[in-house]
């Protein structure tokens, strides 16, 4: 209870200190001496019991703490008279571990506002009525209503209204989207004008934002292979500053000298320096849409050389449409397109569900549920459907269901892929009946990010799709890519990958988090686009862009190696600085008081160095969000 007690008020204890520090000072001047050393050894009493209780935790637990040294320094001090130093350093040391925990709080700022975002409250439609109830009583199905201003308490979809979101606390953009009916919305989002009623389908812990919160805090409290070295630096250099000064004095005599060496030998800058920034630079990852999965992944990240993309949904904006259909049969567009969709409501792949979206756009009818149905893995599908068998796919399903494409058939397609679609072929019965041409467009800002992270280090960018060579081709050259392979497999993606890791490249791999897991997982560092944080996406990546913009994903490495930059900046700061004072110390030019001030101010500034990071690439990330959001 005492401990609790006195950790519970380690402020008003370092500031009570400090003005007994001056009011010892005031009566000094007065020539009261005796006065003054009795408040200079109360001053020490009192700023010592804090620093004496982690220091006897420390014993208890087999482990040499900056504290025990301290501790030892101050008794020490206090045996020989030196009570001026006694009192300066018990000072010192707490006032500087306040200003720490004030600095400290502000790195974990990031997480502090995403969960301050959090809604605590929802209005719900039950049994007719209007209530307003916890958060933590929202049900899935509940009926939730959103008036302007209000935050977004679940992750649903909107069945009445439309409105303007802010959805900077999972995307990290700032300019509002414009929702409508059967859009997703996420919880911790705001309605900045209009007025949606939802239906809950995540609440609790398993929505989007609470997920989002839970991440960071998993991350900042991941280790570094930076911070994991000094740790065990730590656990064999602190004792042996005890050896060195006990050395000191055997070979001096001079118990100061000793004591002063055990202090500014403290690796307390050397030891915070790494973490700091790890916890900065994952909370500034955060307040821009990416989330990134610890220190080691950032580590890892800023030594990534090599990156492969996924084309659909990764380079371009995964939102394709139909863009001819054409029919080789006695059937009409529509008999055709009516069919197709029916069979495609089997598929989850992005093409197919086009194609369905194309069918409702034309209010056609898509009862008819197939029968023996089939998803040929990267290839199509094929079902029994109204007594007929399709296949609908590429060239590949074509082949396999031994399926002739005419000469006729293949040079429409040719000539439509080459001009950046993609061509879904659709057999019925064994014979051709048509083609869909899906076209998707490349993302605003996808050049541009190419273009940074080229200029920050990466050596070789490569595109892996399903599609065929036309369309990845005209991308390719659009993008400046440096390589491409089309028509692949999810397990040729992963043989792709292997095969870069084996030539000694570090590899990123940036797909859509669903058919691309496989590779992603593979690589080095695996990216996904977070599509407002799919579940699958932000469990098989290391780094999760929540925006799905390209922007975020050079963000994100610039910011892994500014990170890892500056823990190692942060390291050298605090070695040299000790062997300065170390150096100061044996010259007989740092003493006590003066070498604890150095050590706290050197602890200070490795933070400070640190809170740099929260900013980092802050103004620029804003004029790049603002060009792609003018260009749309």
């Amino acid at each position: 209870m005492f401990i609790r007690w006195i950790n519970k008020r380690k402020k008003p204890i370092t500031f009570i200190s400090g003005g007994l520090l001056i009011l010892a000072f005031i009566v000094n001047l007065m020539g009261y001496l005796d006065i003054r050393q009795a408040i200079l050894i109360i001053t020490t009493i009192i700023a010592g019991i804090p620093i004496f209780i982690k220091a006897y935790q420390a014993i208890r637990m087999k482990a040499f703490s900056i504290e025990l040294l301290v501790t030892i320094a101050v008794i020490g001090a206090l045996i020989i008279g030196e009570y001026v130093e006694s009192a300066v350093v018990t000072f010192l040391f707490l006032f500087g571990d306040y200003l720490e925990a004030r600095t400290l709080e502000k790195t974990r700022s990031s997480l502090k506002e995403l969960t301050e975002m959090a809604p605590q409250e929802a209005i719900v439609i039950r049994n007719g009525q209007t209530e307003t109830i916890s958060i933590d009583d929202v049900e899935v199905g509940d009926r939730v209503i959103i008036r302007s201003g209000g935050k977004v308490p679940i992750d649903g979809k909107i069945i009445t209204g439309n409105a303007s979101l802010n959805e900077a606390a999972v995307t990290g953009e700032s300019v509002p989207a414009m929702k409508k009916l059967d859009d997703k919305v996420f919880s911790g989002t705001i309605v900045d004008n209009g007025y949606i009623e939802i239906i809950a389908e995540k609440v609790g812990d398993d929505t989007t934002f609470a997920k989002i919160i839970e991440l960071v805090e998993e991350a900042q409290e991941s280790k570094s292979k930076t911070e994991k070295f000094l740790n065990k630096f730590a656990n064999y250099y602190t004792p042996a500053v005890v050896i060195v000064s006990v050395l000191v004095f055997i070979l001096t005599r001079d118990l100061h000298l000793a004591i002063t060496f055990l202090v500014v030998a403290c690796p307390g800058a050397l030891v915070i320096g790494a973490p700091v920034s790890n916890v900065a630079g994952i909370g500034n990852g955060a307040r821009h849409g990416v989330l990134v999965k610890g220190g080691e992944v950032m580590d890892k990240f800023s030594k990534v050389d090599s990156l492969v993309f996924d084309k659909t949904g990764t380079l371009t904006k995964g939102k394709p449409e139909v863009t001819d259909i054409k029919v080789f049969n006695n059937q009409s567009e529509e008999e055709l397109l009516q069919l197709v969709a029916q069979a495609e409501t089997i598929s989850e792949h992005h093409l197919g569900q086009t194609i369905v979206k194309e069918a409702q756009a034309r209010s056609l009818n898509l009862d008819m549920e197939p029968e023996d149905s089939k998803v040929i893995k990267g290839n199509g599908i094929r079902v029994t459907l109204a007594g007929k068998i399709l296949a609908i796919g590429n060239r590949k399903l074509m082949k396999a269901e031994k399926v002739n494409i005419s000469d006729e058939v293949n040079t429409y397609a040719v000539e439509r892929e080459k001009a950046g679609n993609t061509a879904i072929f659709a057999s019925i019965d064994g014979e051709i009946a048509g083609i869909f041409s899906i076209a998707d467009q490349i993302r605003e800002d996808a050049s541009r990010a190419l273009a940074e992270m080229r200029k920050n280090g990466i050596k070789k960018i490569v595109m892996l799709t399903g599609d065929n060579k036309h369309t990845a081709e005209l991308v390719a050259n659009q993008l400046g890519i440096d390589e491409f392979h089309a028509e692949l497999l999810p397990e040729n993606k992963v043989e792709f990958v292997k095969r870069l890791k084996a030539e000694g490249r570090v590899v990123a791999m940036a797909g859509d988090g669903i058919n691309d897991a496989p590779a992603i997982a593979t690589a080095d560092i695996g990216l996904a686009m977070g599509e407002g944080g799919t579940d699958i996406s932000m469990e098989t990546a290391d780094v999760v862009l929540m925006a799905d913009k390209l922007m975020q994903f050079s963000h994100a490495y610039s910011l892994s190696k500014a990170t890892i930059r500056n823990m190692k900046q942060n390291t050298f700061l605090a070695v040299g600085i000790v062997f300065i004072l170390l150096a100061g110390v044996l010259a007989g030019t740092v003493h006590l008081a003066s070498g604890m001030f150095i050590h706290e101010a050197s602890v200070l500034l490795v933070i400070l160095n640190a809170m740099r990071l929260i900013r980092f690439n802050h103004k620029n990330m804003e004029a790049e969000m603002s060009l792609i959001v003018k260009t749309v």
